[in-house]
């Protein structure tokens, strides 16, 4: 199954993958408030948390019933591709770690206190470490192992990902008003991937550990050898 887009489990795959883009939009947006309402802070976070949960559940399965195809749709799967895909997932990793530090993005108490501080670590590269990491894990993926089934997957996480930052930064002005507009002046929604260069060393070992870990679990989870795993 490589270029018919009208198999029946590659048309699983897209809806599958279109329920988990829409419900993740319709409920962190344009439902949220109606559901805080009715649900409760709580109730929404169980019903978002179940119907997030099941539609990853979903695209798993409906990934995992597709065979990868033998021919790629382009150059993918050889030793050059696997570099500069892991580099990508290396990178994304390195982002994503450093999302947890001092990130007022995250809903977490002193998010407000944090938006007003000067950034630091990944937070100078951008706003967003933790989108910009998941979509550069997401390239790393299409460039690596450039099937159809990745492409859609992949696709739609990275779509995800940057969009809804820039619909997050919204949501953030309307919650936090002027800490956030204090913290968009700082910072960057594109990255400045210059500035990576100057993000201590500590972070990006625990960068490549969270790689090392994640291309580990791809062959148990995924089928595939990732990383460093393809030639161990």
């Amino acid at each position: 199954m490589g270029g018919n887009w009208m198999e029946p489990q590659l048309i699983a795959l897209i809806a599958a993958t279109a329920f988990f883009v829409g419900s993740h939009f319709a409920m962190s947006h344009p439902l949220r408030a109606s559901m805080v309402r009715a649900l409760g802070p709580t109730g929404f976070q169980g019903v978002y948390s179940l119907v997030s949960a099941a539609a990853l559940v979903w695209m798993y399965f409906a990934f995992k019933a597709i065979d990868a195809p033998a021919l790629p749709l382009w150059a993918g799967f050889d030793d050059a591709s696997w570099v500069v895909g892991s580099a990508f997932a290396l990178l994304g990793a390195v982002l994503l770690a450093g999302s947890f530090l001092g990130n007022p993005a995250l809903p977490a108490p002193g998010a407000e206190q944090a938006a007003r501080q000067e950034p630091a670590g990944v937070l100078r590269v951008t706003r967003h470490p933790m989108m910009w990491g998941i979509s550069l894990i997401g390239i790393g993926h299409l460039v690596a192992a450039p099937t159809s089934r990745t492409l859609v997957v992949m696709g739609a996480v990275i779509f995800l990902a940057l969009v809804g930052a820039r619909m997050q930064d919204r949501k953030k002005e309307a919650l936090m008003g002027d800490a956030w507009r204090v913290w968009e002046n700082r910072t960057s929604y594109w990255p400045k991937w210059s500035r990576l260069l100057q993000v201590k060393p500590a972070l990006w070992l625990a960068g490549a550990a969270l790689w090392l870990l994640f291309t580990w679990l791809h062959t148990p989870a995924g089928g595939l050898p990732a990383g460093v795993w393809r030639w161990i």
